[in-house]
């Protein structure tokens, strides 16, 4: 079953910091090209499974690299999903490096994940995605209020609405004063409301289940602080 909610695999690699024949491998390089470096390696891997890279962070946590994947696909993704992602980034790591490449000297921890109910909604691509759901936004002018198109843009405002349609130009909003249309340039970032009314319809019928269970809950270690994040 696939889920929108947060999907994470966490893999540590421990890494040789040696060359053949002696000496440490240069570690020169920002956390900025290492990144660059990294999503050209891994970028491609990601697509050629089916999924799109959303986010891709490297981070410094003492003397080990911390590398975060962010992965999302039309429908969501599972942790089986997730766990094939992670070995296929691994495996191209493990090649760029062999190849000779200095993309991560040292030791690093590989974390591939689904994105949260928390990320932005920015592309086309994420308001798809989440058609049926109830998003804040803020609008810039006017644009397609009920009864106000053609009227001067009146500035940005919050606006609320359950996500009716989105396509590669628009979205339709169905708010409190109808639905409303937007072109993504009339849009900033959304961000999808949680529905307690819908978690309390999920968790009667996870009560009900025959099997008294009430369902999975995630499981997952806190991330752990890290320092210096470029993004």
């Amino acid at each position: 079953m696939t889920q929108r909610g947060r999907a994470t695999r966490s893999t540590g690699r421990p890494r040789g910091g040696e060359r053949p024949g002696g000496g440490e491998r240069p570690r020169g390089g920002d956390l900025a090209t290492r990144r660059k470096q990294l999503r050209d390696v891994i970028e491609p891997v990601v697509s050629a499974v089916g999924y799109d890279l959303e986010d891709l962070t490297v981070s410094r946590a003492g003397r080990r690299h911390v590398v975060r994947v962010i992965v999302d696909a039309d429908g969501g993704i599972n942790l089986d999903a997730v766990a094939d992602v992670s070995r296929a980034v691994s495996a191209a790591l493990d090649a760029a490096e062999e190849a000779g490449g200095d993309i991560l000297a040292g030791e690093y921890q590989l974390e591939v994940s689904s994105p949260g109910v928390d990320r932005p909604l920015t592309l086309p691509r994420h308001w798809r995605r989440n058609v049926g759901r109830l998003v804040k936004v803020t609008t810039r002018g006017a644009g397609a209020l009920p009864g106000q198109r053609g009227e001067q843009p009146t500035g940005d405002r919050q606006l609320t609405g359950r996500v009716v349609e989105a396509d590669a130009e628009r979205v339709v909003l169905d708010t409190d004063a109808g639905r409303s249309e937007w072109t993504y340039a009339e849009l900033g970032p959304g961000r999808v409301q949680v529905e307690f009314s819908r978690l309390d319809e999920i968790e009667e019928s996870n009560e009900l289940d025959d099997t008294g269970e009430t369902g999975d809950e995630d499981d997952f270690d806190d991330e752990d602080d890290v320092e210096d994040e470029e993004r």
